[in-house]
């Protein structure tokens, strides 16, 4: 029998999490057959898989149907109602991982309403209503790691809860968000609080970097050889923060946290599947293996990686050819920062509008 790369991916350091929850998922089996044979570890979902699923499917029609028949309920009100129910069961599916991974694996992850990316205190305040509901230990609420949410983050983390930063494109902004686990982490200690029971990651999203920078890329005339420099920046840009990561875990501050039970805020890379036909489908996964990581891979990109996928360490390999591509597209005036500043605004303008057309959906289902 063949080997499952996926199932070598733990050996290595790397937990294997699913981008994508649905009722179909939970109900078929296929959930738990995925923790069985393919080591799955976690589950991520936003807006956008909720909307394909609600849509695509009629699972959600009976509850849906029952929630409907109170009227003073919102369309967000039946949607959470909904998404609570996936989340809950998943959760339970999970928590033998949970419990065998000591909290490390095994969590749910549940986004707060993007419409308050830029607003700490509703972001705090409908974390803590989403954890509650849910009333599992194995759930970790996404924020967005925007401005107003570091703060946020920072709170939720001297509050006990399990945190999944998400929409991170910079390596300024992940250093931000360490900083303000960090800090969280601090407070409950100076408060004599346990923070052993504590995780978080950090979703760094990868292939949305490529789409752009190869794009510029093509519009040079002036840079002879540009194909040597096509597909390569979201690696490179996925490595520096993994680096990022090893300092700043290494450093007195986190060994003093380590001390009282402080878990590693591990880096998740997000966006893994390949928009390019032309790159090999699984390139944002053989290429970012390493310790202390998650993918978290949509479901076109686990059955590529279960196929060919190759197992082996990568994410701290060819660091010196890494920033001499760094270094040349500085030269070439592509400014990374400035496309990743770009990146977070634009996904967040594109949760807010995915989870609006999803409550668009549930309104017209209703009607």
């Amino acid at each position: 029998m063949a080997s499952n790369p996926l199932t070598e991916l733990s050996r290595l350091g790397q937990s294997f999490w699913f981008d994508n929850i649905s009722r179909g998922l939970i109900n078929s089996g296929q959930l738990k057959r995925m923790i069985d044979e393919d080591d799955l570890r976690g589950i991520t979902s936003n807006p956008s898989i909720f909307y394909k699923s609600i849509k695509d499917s009629n699972d959600y029609d009976a509850l849906m149907q029952e929630t409907f028949s109170n009227r003073s309920r919102t369309a967000k009100d039946v949607f959470y109602a909904l998404e609570l129910r996936d989340i809950t069961e998943a959760a339970d599916l999970l928590m033998g991982v949970y419990e065998k991974t000591e909290g490390r694996d095994g969590f749910v992850s549940i986004e707060v309403d993007p419409n308050f990316a830029y607003n700490t205190e509703a972001t705090v305040a409908e974390a803590r209503e989403l954890f509650k509901s849910i009333g599992r230990p194995n759930v970790m609420i996404k924020v967005p790691a925007t401005t107003e949410g570091l703060p946020a983050i920072r709170q939720l983390t001297a509050e006990g809860y399990n945190v999944n930063a998400t929409l991170l494109f910079s390596v300024t902004r992940y250093e931000e968000v360490v900083n303000a686990y960090l800090e969280g982490l601090s407070e409950r200690v100076q408060n004599k609080q346990s923070i052993a029971s504590i995780a978080s990651v950090a979703s760094f999203f990868v292939s949305r970097l490529d789409t752009v920078v190869d794009a510029m890329l093509k519009d040079r005339t002036d840079i002879t050889e540009v194909d040597d420099f096509m597909g390569k920046a979201a690696v490179a840009n996925a490595k520096v923060a993994y680096q990022t990561m090893v300092t700043l875990f290494s450093s007195e501050r986190f060994i003093k946290l380590k001390e009282r039970g402080g878990k590693i805020q591990r880096l998740l890379w997000a966006s893994t599947s390949t928009k390019n036909p032309a790159y090999n489908n699984c390139l944002y996964v053989n290429n970012l293996i390493g310790p202390h990581t998650v993918n978290t891979m949509p479901d076109e990109t686990v059955k590529a990686f279960r196929a060919g996928g190759i197992a082996k360490r990568t994410i701290d390999q060819d660091l010196e050819e890494t920033q001499i591509l760094l270094d040349a597209l500085d030269n070439f005036n592509i400014d990374i920062n400035a496309v990743t500043l770009k990146l977070e605004q634009d996904g967040v303008r594109l949760f807010i509008e995915s989870f609006n057309s999803l409550l668009d959906l549930i309104q017209a289902k209703r009607g």
